[in-house]
């Protein structure tokens, strides 16, 4: 019987010296530059670090060959729930229809359109089919199609790394034009003359978006003009278009200022002009309607947003006039502008709201939602003269459907449902809830739970608790079919809405950033020990999982907590926080001291450390871990996850699982086909069940 035992990282000692304290580091010899990495003839250095990767996937993969005919049968499984040959609700733009379809057993998107009818014949955009053959990874970025429907710019990346290069086709003769600009965004905006685009590029080092450049059809790429140069290495920059297709904007960003330029969309040789110069704390984005501009912002203190309005030729904020005023309890999430409807979408006590206001306020309605917990979402809305509102709505027990809502008469037509196939799944099968867990601090954090209504939840029951809470991104209470396959066998679901998201108002991520980051880690522990107190499971059977943000809260939990859970599933961790966010070369890093500090301040310095993952990694036993990565994520450098399991494979007191598997052809995001992301999913969800003794179950 063949044995292949864990691979051991040789220990190299650099020493890292800031604010005059030393840290040892004994495996920075990990980190390849994206240079060593893509070498024709790699260096013997890089031939170290992609033999311990390939060593450390070889054993993951003996460990876990158990599993391999469970693994395919619950991919299997998850695919049957699917509808293969599915297209999207079809949206009306500019006299065509597009739809994104799916064909039976293909991978990729097809997008379509149909001119001025559905009966129409079907024009193929994109066969991102035929573009993707040969790759192993492959996704295509934004579609902007010209004002006169002639031209369509698009981009791919062929990495993960979400380094796109724009690619240009005639609509009309299908030929795909020689012009091609590397190293963007991925996203592209026309001007009015059909002609004339804008797009950005990023910083070859940081990956930092920082420059808008104008290219002119039929000219060399070579000669693109640099409109704007983002010097700030704490912002980005993008560019866009109005919906009422009268401006063209620049914005800059940083995690908390924003400042805008704008232009005539027919004059796009001319200058930009400034909007609101940028201020510290100060952030707002801003549409145009008639003769003025809307802005959501926080201005005057508004944590919450609130939304002001301005004249097209005043735009300081000295001119700015409150039409939704700050509450202190609902956030002001985001606007969609109609002809006669201004559309609010809203956050109150945790829970989605889509407010309806009439501009005449002859209307201001909300519209009805009756579960406990779920989550609804206007879709992008791109026709400004309709009575008709596109939005979503599911629960962790309902499945999505996207509705048309008219305005006027309050019609509602579901557009679409979506379709659970296999013929099991029953909604009625499943309950859901949310549970207010009282934090250390006293705070209330929401747990939202679902589960089959004919299991018995007690001490012995699985739970999967999932969170992120980073960045002000809330993860809403949605429906999953892949998650299905957990709570068919038994599972508990739970999601938990902790500090460093914006789930009940911006005072909640700013309780659970910087200097307040613990509370995001306490909070999840906190949840966890209730579901064990209140004998809804046991820490023989509670699993944790997160990625990205997330998978440094997974860090932190099993330092701090590690007693509390069998296993853990990290997927692309930021556990390195320390060194990577002293490091300004890394893509990113700058953007981000607003949301973790500054270390080369002493003060964020010794915070940061002393939560950072791979810090704190002490000699005790840690949980069953899952640990995943991609070469080339531009997000979280893979050689942070691989310093973080090889230090924990040299300190580590237990025997308990520990793996990390590492995707060659991948970045941040994981495979870019739709089944091998099913087969992602699949391969984490057999980890824990195999933990469970469920592998053979059906």
């Amino acid at each position: 019987m063949k044995v292949i035992k864990a691979p051991i990282a040789e220990k190299i000692p650099m020493k890292l010296i800031k604010h005059k304290d030393v840290r040892e580091d004994n495996y920075y010899w990990l980190r390849l530059s994206d240079t060593e990495k893509d070498a024709e003839i790699p260096s013997e250095k890089t031939q170290k670090v992609l033999t311990y990767l390939s060593e450390e996937n070889a054993f993951y993969e003996e460990e876990t060959k158990h599993t391999l005919t469970f693994q395919e049968d619950l991919f299997q499984e998850m695919k049957s729930r699917i509808k293969e040959d599915d297209s999207s609700v079809p949206y009306f733009k500019n006299g065509y229809y597009y739809i994104t379809r799916y064909d039976l057993g293909k991978q990729y998107p097809v997008y379509t359109r149909k001119k001025e009818s559905l009966d129409a014949e079907e024009e193929v955009l994109l066969d991102v089919n035929v573009l993707a053959e040969g790759y192993e990874y492959f996704d295509v970025g934004g579609l902007s199609v010209t004002g006169d429907n002639k031209m369509l710019v698009y981009s791919t990346d062929e990495t993960g790394r979400r380094q796109y290069t724009l690619r240009f086709k005639n609509l009309e003769t299908g030929e795909v034009l020689k012009d091609m600009v590397e190293f963007t965004t991925g996203s592209a905006t026309w001007s009015n003359d059909n002609q004339t685009l804008f797009y950005n590029k990023k910083d070859h080092v940081t990956l930092r978006s920082d420059k808008v450049y104008r290219h002119v059809l039929g000219t060399s790429t070579g000669t693109d003009v640099l409109v704007y140069h983002e010097k700030d290495e704490t912002y980005n920059v993008y560019v866009g278009i109005t919906k009422s297709k009268k401006y063209l904007m620049i914005g800059s960003y940083s995690t908390m200022q924003t400042e805008y330029q704008f232009l005539d969309a027919n004059n796009p040789t001319g200058s930009f002009t400034l909007f609101q110069e940028r201020e510290k704390d100060l952030e707002y984005s801003i549409m145009h309607y008639g003769d003025a501009f809307y802005i959501l912002t926080n201005k005057d203190g508004a944590t919450n947003f609130k939304l002001m309005k301005t004249p097209e030729n005043a735009t300081a904020k000295e001119n700015w006039v409150d039409v939704i005023p700050h509450r202190d309890q609902v956030l002001l999430e985001d606007i969609t502008i109609f002809k006669d409807f201004l559309v609010l979408e809203e956050r109150e006590e945790g829970l989605s709201k889509i407010r309806i206001i009439r501009w005449d306020g002859s209307q201001d309605y909300y519209l009805p939602f009756s579960e406990e917990t779920y989550a609804a979402y206007v879709y992008s809305n791109p026709e400004f003269d309709t009575e008709w509102l596109r939005y979503g709505y599911n629960s962790m027990t309902t499945p999505s459907s996207v509705i048309d809502f008219n305005m006027v008469s309050q019609e509602k037509n579901i557009k679409k449902e979506q379709e659970v196939l296999g013929g099991k799944f029953d909604k009625n099968n499943y309950t859901s809830q949310r549970i207010w867990v009282p934090a250390r601090d006293g705070k209330k954090v929401a747990l939202s739970i679902v589960h089959r209504k004919d299991i018995e939840v007690d001490e012995n029951t699985p739970v999967l608790m999932y969170a992120y809470g980073s960045y002000g991104h809330t993860v809403d209470d949605s429906f999953s079919t892949t998650r299905l396959s957990l709570l068919d066998r038994g599972f508990v679901f739970a999601l938990a809405h902790i500090r460093g998201s914006e789930y009940l108002g911006r005072a909640w991520y700013e309780d659970g950033k910087l200097l307040t980051k613990k509370n995001t880690f306490n909070d999840f522990v906190d949840c966890a020990k209730y579901l064990v107190n209140a004998k809804m499971t046991s820490p023989e059977h509670l699993y944790a999982m997160g990625g990205s943000a997330g998978g440094l809260l997974m860090g932190a939990v099993s330092n701090m907590n590690p007693e509390l859970f069998n296993g853990i599933i990290s997927a692309v961790p930021f556990v390195d926080v320390v060194t990577t966010m002293l490091d300004e070369s890394i893509p990113l890093t700058t953007g981000e001291y607003d949301e973790w500090g500054n270390p080369n301040e002493k003060e964020y310095y010794d915070y940061i450390k002393s939560y950072s993952p791979y810090d704190n990694i002490e000699a005790k036993a840690y949980p069953n871990m899952l640990i995943t990565t991609g070469l080339h994520d531009s997000q979280v450098q893979y050689w942070e996850p691989a310093k973080y399991i090889a230090k924990l494979r040299a300190l580590k007191t237990d025997q308990n699982k520990l793996y990390l598997h590492t995707n060659m052809e991948a970045g941040h995001g994981g495979a870019s086909g739709r089944f091998d992301a099913l087969k992602e999913i699949a391969e984490e969800y057999t980890f824990i069940l195999d933990l469970e003794g469920l592998v053979s179950s059906k």
